[in-house]
């Protein structure tokens, strides 16, 4: 490979794009803890100046190596992982943390990283053909194997996240009955959740039925529609049991929350309706910097955490907010532009990786604050308060960022 400079090459568009969103997200953050006595703001200024070093590390390694070592990176990921069950730190109940003294660190904000380096190296194989059953099995179980170590913690939200490498694998050639099934499932569950199971059966019957007499005559396979409606049928009667069994109590008050099924505004539904109304009483340019009463008031807990875009909606209104999605929309379309015009499958996939990761996060947190997704602990990428999320996050784009730079796609 060619020795080409990093300065030279590195795009700053993505970069400058990451300075914005860590600024602006440093800014909400100092106006929502401002009046704490915890120093939050503070420590998160440690902790963007602690990346600055990082990103150089991260720059100065050889491109190649993330690709030959990927498998061990990712082997060390889950071994952290599995080590928070007898070293970890339990906070707020969820046992995700390593505690030195005061400083904490969460494995699983860089297990992502780690989970697409192993991936992109497993896809980049000549071999893999992902329609393939056994290659779809495999590719898959490299996804869950974090999740798997995560979901007992347990930390749920960081466990969704890993939903995303979906994306990820359908782009390299997942059958898309996987992306349909999974669309389905997740609105026959709703559906079964507001209806009775009978009613969401009698309209999965009526969509199988127009379907059927109108698909061409050569798919036209009652056998199989039978089955289908087989399946859907015992999974709707499954919901019930699974909400009721599997689920924990919080999370069931959260759904009937969202579902309008529970009004609890001064419970568990006090965070949801708390954003809510910080984000409409922005208006269109806000209630300017420093000045949000709802911000100001500690009505919205966890506002400098999860709930950050509440402070955006208050003191910088629709304006600022469009700005702020603006930006984040801009960063995932240069990571997916940058991840298409690779020459390697390896940086490609784990561009693709990148932007997937970045996004089901944004998007996540993004309808959790405004109501139309259950309170789930999923932070803001560049924009939450916390040192691991921060450098996870910066990890993630900048090895990818090292891959164009340094022109890995012409080894």
């Amino acid at each position: 490979m060619k020795n080409q400079s990093v300065k030279n090459n590195i795009d700053w568009i993505s970069v400058f794009i990451y300075i914005a969103l860590v600024t602006l997200g440093w800014l909400n953050i100092y106006s929502s803890s401002l009046l704490s006595t915890d120093g939050t703001y503070q420590k998160q200024l440690i902790f963007i100046c602690c990346t600055i070093p990082l990103i150089f590390v991260v720059l100065f390694v050889d491109g190649k190596f993330y690709e030959k070592y990927a498998s061990i990176i990712f082997g060390v990921s889950l071994l952290s992982l599995a080590g928070l069950f007898l070293f970890g730190k339990t906070i707020a109940g969820q046992r995700c943390w390593y505690a030195i003294g005061s400083f904490t660190l969460q494995p699983s904000e860089f297990a992502k990283a780690a989970t697409s380096l192993a991936l992109a190296k497993y896809l980049s194989d000549t071999q893999i053909n992902l329609k393939e059953t056994n290659r779809q099995i495999q590719a898959l179980a490299i996804m869950l194997l974090p999740v798997i170590l995560i979901l007992p913690q347990p930390d749920p939200g960081s466990a969704l996240i890993y939903s995303a490498f979906i994306l990820v694998l359908y782009r390299e050639g997942l059958p898309s009955w996987y992306v349909w099934t999974a669309f389905i499932t997740i609105i026959l569950f709703v559906l079964t959740l507001v209806l009775e199971p009978y009613a969401v059966i009698a309209m999965a019957f009526v969509v199988l039925a127009i379907i059927h007499f109108k698909g061409r005559a050569v798919d036209r396979n009652i056998i199989l529609s039978g089955i289908l409606l087989v399946l859907i049928s015992g999974f709707v009667f499954s919901v019930d049991y699974v909400f009721d069994n599997v689920f924990k109590q919080h999370h069931r008050d959260r759904f009937n929350i969202l579902l309008g099924k529970t009004v609890d505004m001064k419970g568990i539904g006090y965070n949801t309706n708390q954003s809510e109304i910080a984000i409409g009483s922005g208006g269109w340019i806000g209630k300017g910097f420093l000045e949000g009463t709802q911000t100001k008031g500690g009505f919205v807990p966890e506002q400098h955490t999860d709930y950050i875009f509440t402070t955006v909606g208050e003191e910088w209104g629709f304006a600022g907010s469009f700005v702020v999605i603006l930006l984040f929309v801009s960063l995932f379309l240069r990571v997916i532009y940058l991840a298409e015009r690779q020459k390697t499958k390896f940086s490609r996939v784990y561009g693709y990786c990148v932007a997937a990761i970045l996004f089901i996060h944004f998007f996540v947190n993004i309808a959790m604050v405004i109501g139309i997704f259950p309170t789930i602990g999923v932070p803001l990428p560049f924009f939450s308060y916390g040192g691991s999320g921060l450098w996870g996050f910066t990890i993630l784009l900048f090895i990818f960022l090292k891959m164009d730079a340094n022109k890995v796609n012409e080894w």
